[in-house]
């Protein structure tokens, strides 16, 4: 069920749709130097999920990378009442029930650990999305900013992100393009994500980029 991409780096890959389109989604899992966990993105939580999460290491931390992931992370949260919860502030007046115990900065040291950098997608104040920066493995988190979906047996899914110029490449959708306020906050972030040093990137809906994954970003973002 969680599948390795390198030694410290695994991924979860589960089945999900969204306004009739099947997108799929990721659950990112990194051990961290001490051997604690820290999860990007959870999925749905059931027997089968936590024995394969709890075979890697104890859960340190509980990530919702932006306010529309978030919908198990509660979940998890009582599953785990020990590891910290990180979310966006905005997710708070979204989610009164969930417990937050640390709001994501772009100034933060995340997960208390030298080998994760983050960054806010600036200008997109709807999604209030973080990227994050896995250094040892060289591997960048994308939630909704991007998708690489290469292949669906959705005809809804093919026909939307053709539109987009989105399908079989690492690509923003209409949806996403739409809702940025502020074009030149969301090319600095750009162009600070550009100078990160990574070759792989995760998205929770497509593809993993094992490779060349700068030069995806820079296409991927050169809209703006």
């Amino acid at each position: 069920m969680l599948r390795p991409l390198s030694d410290d780096l695994f991924v979860m890959d589960v089945p999900f749709r969204m306004g009739g389109m099947e997108l799929g989604g990721r659950m990112t899992v990194m051990r961290l130097p001490d051997g604690g966990l820290w999860l990007h993105s959870p999925v749905k939580l059931d027997a089968a999920v936590r024995s394969a999460v709890d075979a890697l290491g104890p859960v340190r931390f509980l990530v919702a990378p932006n306010v529309m992931h978030h919908v198990f992370l509660g979940d998890w949260a009582a599953a785990y009442p020990s590891a910290k919860v990180l979310a966006p502030a905005g997710l708070r007046q979204k989610r009164k029930d969930l417990r937050i115990d640390v709001e994501l900065s772009d100034v933060m040291d995340v997960g208390q650990s030298p080998d994760i950098e983050l960054l806010l997608a600036h200008g997109i104040p709807k999604l209030e999305e973080f990227v994050f920066l896995h250094r040892p493995s060289r591997t960048l988190l994308l939630t909704d900013l991007a998708f690489n979906i290469h292949d669906s047996s959705s005809w809804l899914t093919r026909t939307y992100l053709k539109l987009c110029k989105a399908y079989g490449r690492l690509a923003p959708t209409w949806l996403l393009k739409s809702m940025v306020k502020d074009k030149a906050a969301l090319r600095s972030w750009r162009d600070r994500v550009l100078t990160w040093d990574f070759d792989r990137v995760v998205p929770c809906h497509g593809q993993v980029l094992e490779s060349g994954g700068r030069d995806a970003m820079r296409e991927a973002f050169a809209w703006l």
